[in-house]
């Protein structure tokens, strides 16, 4: 292949993708990159090829070509090379990899090898299942990988789950004062065996619901009212998990994540306590 064939080939690569024709666009970058690997411009066509197979959701092929690009970018000066390596090499598995790619972005990680189980800060991410969307908040473990701090309204998803989301955020929520950043979901990474369940709760004040909330939330459940979506939980300084809901006194639906058994001895629990006016009734699964 001569080079001004070369030219033509990059040219056609990025017709297709500004028509979103991500396996036409990758395809040609990959014919010149398998000749031309180390040209002045290689960088950034080994960096697009790899963010077109992104865009693909083929996370393989990400991370192999997200490799070539990383080795090919400055470390240490937020490249974004190095977070999309990042992103397709958590995905698949690939920890040592991911973990290069975070340290040649410029972010600081926890010492040790393996899967990265940090503390990274509250954020939200727009969970995406089949057109149905839903904001909510998650514990980020690295760069990329949260667990999900709600109990989803969303049918089949649940509390404790373990998102990927992308790393530009696409909106904000503010509590207190303090800015979240809201992120889209790019994968279910790890299931959470916790039911989501339902119960009507009778909570003398909103003091009542509180505590009923912090119980479960002590016991590493979800606990929050059904019907109030506003701001879901924050987290504060500390790490720990705050639910930042508007609660009211009264009867009303409660969504819970936590084994049946367990839940029912924790509403007798609290429904016991000294508090007047506490009570619980129509406990039932719901996904």
């Amino acid at each position: 292949m001569r080079k001004s064939e070369a030219e033509g080939l990059i040219s056609e690569a990025y017709e297709a993708w500004e028509a979103e024709e991500w396996l036409t666009a990758a395809g040609l970058f990959e014919r010149v990159l398998a000749r031309f690997p180390d040209e002045e411009r290689s960088a950034v066509w080994w960096y697009d090829a790899a963010l077109a197979h992104k865009f693909l959701r083929n996370w393989a092929k990400a991370c192999a070509l997200g490799r070539e690009a990383a080795a090919r970018a400055p470390r240490g000066e937020g490249d974004p090379a190095f977070w999309n390596l990042g992103i397709a090499a958590t995905i698949q598995g690939d920890w040592a990899t991911a973990r290069h790619a975070w340290a040649g972005f410029g972010i600081e990680l926890p010492a040790g090898e393996g899967e990265i189980d940090g503390r990274f800060g509250a954020a939200c991410v727009r969970l995406d299942t089949g057109g149905e969307r839903e904001v909510v908040w998650i514990d980020r473990l690295c760069p990329t990988r949260g667990r999900v701090m709600n109990v989803p309204v969303t049918a089949g998803r649940r509390f404790g789950e373990v998102v990927v989301h992308d790393g530009e955020p696409t909106g904000r929520r503010v509590v207190d004062g303090r800015e979240f950043p809201v992120f889209d979901e790019l994968l279910l990474l790890r299931a959470s065996e916790l039911p989501t369940l339902e119960v009507t709760v009778n909570a003398g004040e909103a003091a009542d619901l509180d505590a009923l909330i912090a119980l479960f939330v002590e016991h590493d459940f979800g606990a929050e009212p059904a019907s109030s979506l506003e701001v879901l939980c924050a987290c504060c300084s500390e790490g720990t998990h705050e639910q930042a809901r508007k609660v009211h006194a009264g009867a009303q639906r409660v969504s819970l994540a936590a084994p049946e058994e367990e839940a029912r001895l924790l509403l007798e629990r609290w429904a016991g306590e000294t508090a007047i006016g506490r009570s619980w009734s129509g406990l039932e699964t719901v996904g």
